[in-house]
C-alpha cells in the first residue's frame, strides 16, 4: 500500500523501516515518515526542549552563521525579518539583534504569536525546522505568502544525497519526519513560485 506524499500528494512506496516507517516520493524525491509513525506532540516538544539554548556558545553561533551571515550580506537593518521556528533560544534573532537588525520570532511551541503569520517580510529564516514539518505543503504555502516580492527564504537542513539511508545519522532523530533531496527543493521552487534556488551545503536559499 502506498502513502500520499505530504508535499506533492503523490502515492509513495515504502522505502525504509526501523523504529519508524519511511516512504520515498517518486515525484518530488522527498523521504517521509508515514502518518501512523509520527511522534506525538508532547514527545516532539520534549525533544525540542533538549536543544542547545546557550546563545553565547560560539559553536552554536557558528552553526547558524550561514543564515545570519547571508541576512547581513543581503539585507539592511531597515528590512523586516521573521525567524520561523525560532526554538527556545531564538539564536538567529539574538545574533542579528547584535548587528542592529530587528527580527520577529515565531515558534508554535515557544513563541506562538500567530499574528506574526499574517504579516509580510523581506526575509524569513528557518534553521533546522523544515525537517519537522508534518504538513510541508501547507507550511510552504504559508512561508511563500509571508514573503514580499524580492524577498528571500533562508533554510538550513541536512539534505539526503541518495546514499545508504539506514546509516544516515540525520534520520535517527524521530522528529525528523520529512527529509529533502536536491530534487525536492527544485520541486518546491517551481511549485510555490520562487524565482531562484541556491544550495550551499546545509544552506538553502529560495528567492522571489
Amino acid at each position: 500500500m502506498k502513502t500520499p506524499c505530504p508535499l506533492c500528494h503523490t502515492p509513495s512506496p515504502l522505502f525504509y523501516q526501523d523504529t519508524q516507517r519511511y516512504c520515498k516520493c517518486p515525484e518530488c524525491c522527498a523521504v517521509f515518515v508515514i502518518p501512523e509513525d509520527l511522534p506525538q506532540k508532547q514527545e516532539e516538544r520534549e525533544r525540542y526542549e533538549l536543544h542547545d539554548t546557550n546563545t553565547q556558545d560560539e559553536g552554536y553561533r557558528k552553526f547558524v552563521s550561514p543564515i545570519t551571515s547571508s541576512v547581513i550580506h543581503d539585507f539592511t537593518p531597515q528590512n523586516k525579518g521573521l525567524d520561523f521556528g525560532a526554538g527556545t533560544s531564538a539564536i538567529i534573532s539574538c545574533v542579528l539583534d547584535e548587528a542592529g537588525y530587528e527580527i520577529a520570532n515565531y515558534d508554535p511551541y515557544f513563541h506562538p504569536n500567530t499574528q506574526l503569520l499574517e504579516q509580510k517580510y523581506d526575509y524569513i529564516t528557518s534553521c533546522e525546522v523544515i525537517e519537522h514539518f508534518y504538513h510541508p505543503h501547507q507550511e510552504f504555502i504559508q512561508l511563500r505568502k509571508m514573503l514580499k516580492e524580492g524577498g528571500k527564504l533562508y533554510l538550513m537542513t541536512d539534505i539526503y544525497d541518495g546514499g545508504d539511508f539506514g546509516s544516515w545519522y540525520y534520520k535517527n532523530d524521530p522528529t525528523h519526519v520529512f527529509l529533502y533531496t536536491k530534487e525536492t527543493f527544485e520541486y518546491i521552487r517551481k511549485k510555490f513560485g520562487f524565482q531562484k534556488l541556491s544550495i550551499e551545503k546545509r544552506l538553502i536559499t529560495l528567492a522571489l
